[in-house]
Formats: C-alpha cells, structure tokens, sequence
C-alpha cells in the first residue's frame, strides 16, 4: 500500500483518514474532513470488503447484517454523503466481484448477493448522476491475490479458474480504476466491467 509519505516524496498532496467503514457517521466525517483539506471531492473508490462464506444453513443472520453492512450499506452512504461535494467531472467507483454474475463455489451465496446489489446500485446512481455529469461504474474482479485469499490452498484451488491460467495481481484491478477515474473514461457510465483473466471463458 503507498503511504502518506511516498506521495509527498513524489511532490503530491495525501491525507491517510481511519474510518470503519460500517459506520454511516464515520464515513460522513471522512469525507468532511477530506473536502476541508483539500476544498473539494473529485473521486470516490468504494474499496472495503468483507469475505464472509457459509451455506444458507450454517450462515448467521449476524453474520449476514456484518457483510451486507461493509459491502452494500458503506457504497451508499460513502456516495451520499460525497455526492453533494461533486460537481460535474466527478467519479465513483466501487469495487464488486465476478460473483455478482455466478457463485464459482458453495458458501459464497450471500458474497454474492451483495455484489450483485452493488452492480444494480451502480445502474440506479448512473441514472441518477449522470444528469449533473458524475459517472459511476464498478469493476468486477475475478480471482484476484489479496489479502482476502492469502491462503495458498484457496489459491491454488482458484489459479486454473481463469482461463490464463493465473490469478490477478492488484496492479492490474488498479489500473482499471484508475482508466475509470481518468478523463478519457467520460462517457462510462452504469458499467459492470468484469476484469477476470477469462474466468468466465
């Protein structure tokens, strides 16, 4: 992860904000604080996830509310509360996953129903946005290194999904959203863009 330092040692402007992502109030001040620091809000990246698997039998409502919490409630309330500081030109990007279009394995039924409520979402605030000229778009990683699979069991079971044979790397998600965020991605909007390696090949 680049810290607050290697920025400014690149001459850029970064401020580093700890926020629980499940908490409406938190992300609200998040965003206040970072408008005061730099006067204005020009891109959203809805990144925090949880992973938290089970069958519809053994899985908690508690656990349900957990996920659904951090992975659908936190995209809302992290655009409601930034919209209003973005003017025309402004992006949101939230991250989803390829499991909003199939669960590859058992247990991931409930994962999958909130990237599949992210992806719905996105068409729904595109419809309401674009209007003022604020995109919003997700990307749909498929099988990907993270921190969520460090398990090298779950990876290899995963690495022949794709049909490059490979999982992804994060520099290559990034790159997506940064396409997104960029100008030349001015007329994206309401798009699931699945970047996968051909895991649905």
């Amino acid at each position: 992860m680049t810290s607050v330092a290697e920025i400014e040692a690149e001459g850029g402007e970064a401020l580093a904000i700890k926020a629980d992502s499940a908490d409406p109030q938190a992300l609200q001040r998040a965003v206040t604080e970072t408008v005061c620091r730099f006067g204005h809000l020009d891109i959203l990246v809805n990144n925090a996830v949880i992973l938290l698997r089970g069958t519809v039998d053994a899985f908690s409502l508690a656990d349900f509310d957990r996920m659904y919490a951090v992975d659908v409630r936190a995209v809302f309330a992290a655009v409601q509360a930034a919209v209003g500081h973005m003017g025309a030109g402004g992006r949101i990007i939230t991250l989803g996953s390829v499991t909003a279009d199939r669960s590859g394995f058992p247990g991931a039924s409930a994962y999958s129903m909130t990237k599949a409520v992210v992806a719905a979402l996105t068409r729904g605030l595109a419809r309401d946005l674009g209007s003022r000229g604020i995109t919003v778009n997700t990307v749909q990683p498929g099988p990907t290194e993270t921190d969520m699979n460090m398990d090298e069991n779950i990876r290899a079971l995963l690495r022949p999904m794709p049909a490059l044979g490979r999982l992804g790397k994060d520099s290559e998600i990034a790159s997506l959203i940064a396409y997104l965020a960029s100008p030349e991605a001015s007329f994206v909007i309401g798009a699931a863009l699945t970047i996968d390696g051909g895991y649905f090949s």
